[in-house]
């Protein structure tokens, strides 16, 4: 059996407004009705494949368990980092855990960010690098590149291999992500493929590698694991030692020095999708090169990309000629798409600015659900707060603001100091500055209601939280 190891970091810069530093694009809906993560783990999931392993943060362990509970999922065990250290340490640590229970355990470590279109044909590549790796080879995958890109690096394949075999070849070396004039001589020469940053290996060939090439990072990740708490079925390594771990990529610590390693070539479609004008292209532009969302209008437009990402909010481009255009409820993005990887310029500027767009959805997701401000005033607030069936919000109180509850779907069972009651829907409740309150959802539906807040500060940081069931401080 084939444990997927799923990595869950980063911030997706690249495709903000929608994927936020809150919320990035592996848990988006960027191609279809299903996140990134959640076609990742089907995709690595059937015959020959056992539970993913996750390897996440702190913040997205939640998110993590609901949208593989939505694909009828059970993960096989979800390491939270104390903090990103980069891919070396988060594989390391996953190897190591996995080695517990089985030394020559194969291990599919992936990003859960990427498209790949056809999964019967990856899985098919990935069965036929397994003896390879069961030999104790490291095999990593090379894409058949269709183009000159220069925001990918690259896999030179040694001499006499073949890019289009069906079985793992010779590796000759890494190549950093090239200038286009390179790219295009690395298309022309067929004998190199796209670094896909997907690899396969058993947990015990990986952690001799690690000891061999990188030593250094091995006392750390040992006593992070050694030091692990177990905490509501999350595995949370040991912020102490994590800390101190170095930064580093898999493939600087590894790949770029090991002698035992092999490409598998995966001539079938794929994208890490780096940036809106690779979401353009995956989209499947219309005869004038365009893609519009649900939402969107193109005008007398061509090879343009018009997404709104908030219902009701509709996008209309007239005239436009290589534009990507991303609308939502607190951003608008709007670039030529042969600047698009210059994104994550725009986030750094608004984070200069104290800007909360940089990093913060207007959705802001939590454990029992997710809530969203509607409007906010100097002395008040408005937000609509969504609650999962059966979750429950912490018993908790605040200094500075009281609160209207108005429940307007489902029913909400409120705790109001001593007294507790079920409220349905066009009931409402008042919450008293300094009560010692929760809300729960006890029924079979998510429960919708409107929550106004009065008082002189309304931040997130006003909750003192009593209980909680998620065991957040």
């Amino acid at each position: 059996m084939i444990t997927p190891v799923l990595l869950c970091g980063g911030s997706g810069t690249r495709l903000w407004p929608l994927s936020r530093k809150s919320y990035p694009k592996q848990f988006a809906r960027l191609m279809g009705a299903e996140s990134l993560f959640q076609a990742s783990a089907r995709r690595l999931s059937g015959d020959g494949f056992a539970a993913p392993m996750v390897v996440t943060g702190d913040p997205f362990r939640f998110i993590v368990t609901e949208q593989l509970a939505a694909i009828e999922q059970v993960p096989s065990s979800i390491l939270i980092e104390p903090e990103g250290r980069n891919t070396a340490p988060a594989i390391l640590a996953a190897a190591l855990h996995l080695e517990r229970q089985d030394p020559e355990a194969l291990m599919l470590v992936a990003p859960s960010d990427h498209v790949i279109p056809d999964a019967d044909a990856f899985r098919a590549a990935v069965q036929g690098a397994v003896p390879r790796a069961q030999a104790g080879d490291l095999v990593t995958f090379g894409i058949a590149p269709d183009r000159p890109e220069t925001g990918y690096g690259y896999l030179e394949l040694a001499a006499g291999a073949e890019a289009q075999a069906a079985s793992p070849q010779k590796l000759a070396r890494f190549v950093e992500k090239p200038d286009a004039a390179r790219a295009a001589e690395m298309l022309a020469a067929g004998n190199f493929l796209w670094n896909a940053g997907i690899f396969l290996f058993t947990a015990a060939a990986i952690r001799t590698a690690f000891e061999a090439h990188a030593p250094q990072l091995m006392a750390g990740v040992q006593a992070a694991l050694e030091g692990a708490q177990s905490d509501l079925g999350f595995t949370r390594l040991d912020a102490g030692p994590w800390s101190g771990i170095e930064d580093i990529s898999i493939d600087y610590a590894i790949m770029e020095k090991a002698g035992n390693l092999a490409v598998m070539p995966y001539a079938g479609g794929w994208s890490d999708l780096g940036g809106w004008d690779a979401v353009w292209l995956e989209s499947g532009p219309d005869a004038a090169g365009n893609v519009c969302s649900d939402g969107a209008t193109a005008i007398d437009c061509s090879d343009t990309l018009l997404r709104s990402e908030t219902e009701g909010l509709e996008l209309v481009g007239i005239g436009l000629r290589d534009i990507v255009a991303i609308a939502m409820g607190d951003a608008v993005l709007v670039a030529h798409k042969s600047e698009a990887q210059r994104v994550k310029e725009a986030v750094a500027a608004l984070k200069a600015r104290g800007a909360s767009q940089a990093v913060q959805l207007p959705r802001d997701y939590r454990p029992w659900g997710w809530y969203e401000s509607l409007v906010i005033g100097g002395r008040f607030q408005v937000k609509r707060i969504v609650v999962h069936p059966g979750a429950a919000l912490s018993l908790q109180s605040h200094h500075h603001r009281s609160e209207h509850w108005i429940v307007v779907e489902g029913t909400a069972r409120v705790t109001v100091n001593e007294d507790v009651k079920l409220v349905t829907e066009n009931q409402s409740v008042y919450i008293p500055l300094g009560a010692v309150h929760r809300m729960e959802n006890p029924g079979k539906v998510p429960m919708v209601l409107i929550e106004v807040q009065t008082g002189s500060y309304l931040g997130e940081d006003d909750i003192i939280r009593y209980e909680d069931v998620y065991a957040r401080s």
